[in-house]
Order: C-alpha cells, then structure tokens, then sequence
C-alpha cells in the first residue's frame, strides 16, 4: 500500500514525539549506596535501602522508568550538574550552600545528630570533657560540618569518604568517639560491630530537613516529586516503608 508523502510525514511526527515523551519519562537517579540503612548494595551487588525503596515508590507513583546508580558522595552533586543522572536521592540534606547550585523537592525525613562512643567509658559531650579526643565524621555531611565547627578546636577531627570507614576505625580503637546522623547509627548500633558502642548525650537537634535534589532548571521533575512524594505519604506506602527499617516514625 501507498502512503501519502504528508501521511508519511504525520507518523514520522508522531513517532518522534512518542520517542520524545517516553524519554521525558526516563528518570535517572543516583544515590551514594554506602550509607545504610538508607542505601547499600547487597549480598548479591543489588542497590537497597531506605532510599532505594522511596526512589521506586515515587517513580511507580509517577509512572516513571527510573533507572537507580550508585556515586561516591564527593562527587554526587557535580555528576548531577554534568547530568549524568537527573535527580539525587541519598539522604542529602538541605543546606544553604547546596541551594546555590541544585533545587531540592519537600523534605522526606527529618534528621538529628548524635555523639557515639564506647560502652561503659565516661563520655561528655561538651567541647571542655571531649579536649584531647579523636572524633571521626563522614566528610562533606552536616555531621563533618558541626564536628568541626563546634568541636575543631578542642578535638583532633578525623573525616571519611564513607560512612563505612568511619565505623571501622571506631570498631578498631583508632576514634575515641564519632558524630553521626542519628539513624544510620542506630542501624549500625545493631550490628555485631556496634555492640560495643553506644548513643552519648543528648541528640543534636539541627533542624536537619532531608530531600531530593535536582537541577536547579528542572522545576518540572521537582513538581512531579513533590506530587508523589504527597501521594505516598497520604495512601500508607512512605510509613509502611518507614518499618521496613526503622519501629519509629523518622518523617
């Protein structure tokens, strides 16, 4: 059969703007993958987590295809302005420094810090009882910032690429002690290599607002974030991925 050459040229049109929508609608998403319980990789090389399970629930909820990849925390934010993904959903904390350079969704959780240190050790949490100490941190995090702040000019602050590290040089004695995001650590504390450690002090309440970062142009995926991040909340999927980790609300 004939076709028309303006026939030809009608589907042709409409084929490229299929092709168009359905790569509108591929998300890209990168999370840290070193942070548990929040985002790992697993036994079997698979990406998991708190993260990971908000990141899935929102593009179902968007009927989105989302691809999810893991990215060093020290270069996450540049691989999003390189647009090497479009979206960043690690448990990055709203900051104002970061707002100059990426837009953030409504917050998906709240965050407090804490000071972690050995079982049975007497351990202030005041600049004078922690003079002469060795505290770690994860680099570049809210944590790493208040240790240094508040505390650089009495301890010997140790900071980490990784969330990971940081634990085991405390596990190993190479730390006297470590601030941290409180949940993290409470799953960390679980662990047989956190048996030893414990919660010290009071939490550091910050008003530490966790969200998604996007490009700073692309208010379009931010809306549709936000509008699905409204929607899990509202039908039960955020609290009932909330008790997959945590027997506490963290919202």
């Amino acid at each position: 059969m004939k076709i028309s050459k303006t026939l030809t040229a009608l589907l042709l049109a409409g084929a490229a703007l299929f092709a168009g929508n359905a790569q509108a609608d591929r998300i890209r998403i990168a999370t840290e993958g070193a942070y548990a319980p929040f985002n790992f990789v697993d036994a079997s090389g698979q990406l998991q987590g708190f993260d990971v399970d908000i990141a899935k629930a929102l593009c179902e909820k968007m009927q989105a295809d989302c691809d999810i990849v893991a990215q060093d925390w020290d270069g996450i934010i540049p691989g999003l302005q390189a647009r090497r993904y479009d979206a960043i959903i690690a448990s990055m904390s709203i900051t104002p420094e970061r707002q100059r350079v990426v837009a953030f969704t409504n917050p998906y959780y709240s965050n407090v810090l804490a000071f972690i240190g050995p079982k049975g050790v007497e351990f202030g949490t005041d600049a004078d009882s922690l003079k002469g100490k060795t505290l770690g941190a994860q680099r570049a995090t809210i944590a790493g910032q208040y240790l240094e702040d508040t505390l650089g000019r009495s301890v010997t602050v140790k900071l980490y690429d990784t969330q990971d590290n940081a634990y085991l040089d405390l596990a190993a004695g190479r730390l006297d002690g470590m601030v941290s995001d409180k949940f993290p650590a409470y799953d960390w504390l679980q662990s047989d290599a956190g048996q030893g450690f414990e919660f010290k002090g009071e939490d550091i309440d910050i008003d530490d607002k966790i969200a998604i970062a996007v490009r700073r142009q692309d208010n379009a995926l931010r809306e549709r974030l936000n509008k699905a991040l409204a929607e899990i909340l509202e039908d039960g999927t955020y609290a009932e991925i909330n008790a997959r980790y945590f027997p506490f609300p963290i919202y």
